[in-house]
């Protein structure tokens, strides 16, 4: 592998193939090789990019990796191979589905790895969470610790914003200027409790209003959402928090997944313990930024000493 970068910048690229796709996964990683590792995990429509500060911070006592999912920030779209591309149907050529991203991500995980003298902490936000416990789950991707922020894991999911661009995904696509730029805006501002910024929120809606590519991907994630699944997995949550320590963080303003979640999620996980956040919605990483660094120290702290 090459030598971990002092940025953010994704650098290096992880190219994999599955059964009928192939994926150039951008990445990189921080600080120490010798350091433990800690892997942070983005959802949807977001990007590597929102862990920026923390990774950045933490890279002083981890080795820190960062990545972009398939179709999201520096990572393209999963390309279907030349001798399948008639054969997909039209929900695996969506690309995004869960399941085909976990596997991307547990190949990559396994990767990583080859270079690893102990097992990672990964942290988690949204999506990020159900791919971290299905890669647990289903492919055997082994952590030190596991934290929740957050995250989409329990079913079922009702946003009124999935199932209206599931049933009028030609309305949408053919939506384009200040139009498609206002509904994403707006989707985004309802993720936070807090105003988000200009420079912020020009970084997070950027990727999908700046071509026809990333506007039919913010369609395309919506669409995936609506048909978003648990229940491969959800009956096995219970041996997670008995094999391996974890924590759940989650912004009491939470609009999307309400804040009753965590404790539910808690109980189905066996977690140890449970975090709200005053004054912080769906993205606390920028509501209440310094408040969700200390738990995320602490609890880090906590993990590595068990």
């Amino acid at each position: 592998m090459s030598s971990p970068s002092s940025t953010t910048d994704l650098t290096q690229t992880f190219h994999h193939c599955t059964a009928t796709h192939e994926y150039h996964i951008r990445w990189a990683s921080l600080g120490d090789p010798k350091l433990p590792p800690l892997i942070f995990v983005h959802g949807t429509p977001w990007s590597s990019r929102v862990w920026n500060t923390y990774a950045r911070s933490f890279a002083k006592y981890f080795h820190v990796y960062l990545f972009d999912n398939p179709g999201f920030g520096d990572s393209p779209l999963g390309k279907p191979l030349d001798d399948k591309e008639e054969t997909i149907d039209k929900k695996a050529a969506l690309d995004a589905e869960l399941a085909l991203q976990t596997e991307v991500f547990a190949a990559l995980f396994k990767f990583w790895s080859l270079d690893w003298r102990q097992k990672p902490h990964v942290v988690a936000h949204d999506h990020g969470g159900l791919m971290s416990l299905r890669a647990n789950i289903l492919h055997g991707c082994d952590y030190a610790s596991l934290c929740l922020i957050d995250v989409v894991a329990l079913g079922p999911f009702c946003q009124p914003l999935f199932k209206l661009v599931a049933e009028n995904e030609g309305v949408f696509n053919a939506l384009t200027g200040p139009v498609f730029e206002g509904v994403v805006e707006a989707y985004i501002r309802d993720a936070a409790h807090k105003d988000l910024g200009k420079q912020t929120m020009e970084m997070l809606k950027n990727p999908w209003i700046s071509s026809d590519e990333g506007r039919r991907g913010f369609v395309r994630q919506m669409i995936q959402a609506n048909s978003r699944s648990t229940e491969e997995v959800e009956a096995q949550y219970s041996g997670v928090g008995e094999k391996i320590p974890v924590q759940i963080i989650w912004g009491k303003e939470d609009r999307w997944i309400p804040v009753e979640t965590a404790e539910r999620l808690k109980e189905k996980l066996n977690a140890e313990r449970v975090v709200l956040i005053e004054d912080a919605g769906h993205l606390v990483m920028y509501d209440q930024e310094a408040m969700l660094g200390v738990e995320l120290g602490w609890w880090l702290n906590h993990a590595s000493h068990l």
